[in-house]
């Protein structure tokens, strides 16, 4: 899934590209996550950093019990609400119609934000598939009053995109799902490239995990960059979204420095063959009936 057409990969990270999603709005390709920042001050500052270096993307949920700091953070920084894209999610206890209903309006309340732009079911995990099915009816009720402006999914397979789609016209916005080279999944990828459904990658850095790896490492020094910087370029090769994670200001930083170079097809091919490598989640969404 490319980039769209008249979309710039500029140079300069303050301007990072935006692709526009299936129900409309557009999402920029680079967010930063803020899964295990700690609520109050550290996730605030995180948060502060990336939108002065030009963030425009902050990606929470109700598990990672910071909404309120990303919403804080997100206010303090005076850029237009328009310009800034808040993604957070409905945990698997909160499943059902109701339920999500109120879930999604208590984040909304913690965020302090006028509206959600992207609410995710975070996992297919739930009581029963009907669980799933009511939910997302409990986000079509949602997006339809503007409590978010799209919906989507996070950690589902096709097996579970294809349950939905059985259920329901309205195609998820967005699959966001562990992607990096050593968790890559074609099938997966090209379904959802099929279906008009965005691919976003959560712990697109492995963690930290796989930066001493020959081919990264490699690739890393034929163009002067950091492993780091090697492993977003080839989710942004594939058209993916990015949210890479850090508290740290230099390294939001580096992270936001993959505009301006990019992978030649053989070294993507290379850093694709890694996968089968294995993942930085216990969770393996394919056992989740």
């Amino acid at each position: 899934m490319g980039i769209d057409p008249g979309v710039s990969a500029a140079p300069a990270p303050l301007r990072d590209p935006r692709v526009r999603l299936n129900q409309g709005t557009e999402i920029p390709m680079l967010g930063l996550g803020v899964y295990q920042s700690p609520p109050g001050p550290v996730t605030q500052q995180a948060v502060s950093w990336a939108l002065e270096l030009g963030y425009r993307h902050i990606d929470t949920a109700t598990l990672y019990e910071n909404e309120a700091d990303v919403g804080q953070a997100v206010r303090a920084s005076h850029i237009p609400r328009e310009e800034v894209f808040v993604t957070t999610k409905l945990w698997h206890t909160e499943q059902g119609f109701e339920r999500s209903q109120r879930a999604a309006r208590a984040s909304l309340d913690r965020l302090g934000l006028s509206y959600i732009d992207l609410y995710l079911i975070h996992s297919p995990r739930a009581n029963s598939p009907q669980d799933r099915i009511d939910s997302w009816k409990g986000l079509e009720e949602l997006q339809r009053e503007g409590v978010c402006r799209a919906i989507g999914v996070s950690n589902y397979t096709v097996r579970h995109l294809e349950e939905l789609a059985a259920s329901s016209k309205t195609v998820p916005a967005v699959n966001q799902v562990e992607f990096h080279p050593f968790v890559y999944d074609p099938d997966l990828a090209d379904y959802c490239e099929r279906r008009g459904i965005r691919l976003e990658a959560w712990a697109p850095l492995t963690r930290g995990l796989r930066f001493e790896d020959a081919t990264v490492s490699t690739i890393a020094r034929a163009h002067g960059r950091t492993p780091a910087q090697i492993l977003l370029r080839w989710g942004i090769e594939h058209g993916f979204i990015v949210l890479p994670k850090s508290v740290h200001r230099e390294r939001i930083a580096e992270n936001a420095q993959i505009f301006d170079f990019s992978l030649t097809r053989d070294e993507v091919t290379r850093l694709d063959g890694l996968r089968g490598g294995g993942g930085v989640s216990r969770m393996n969404p394919a056992q989740i009936p």
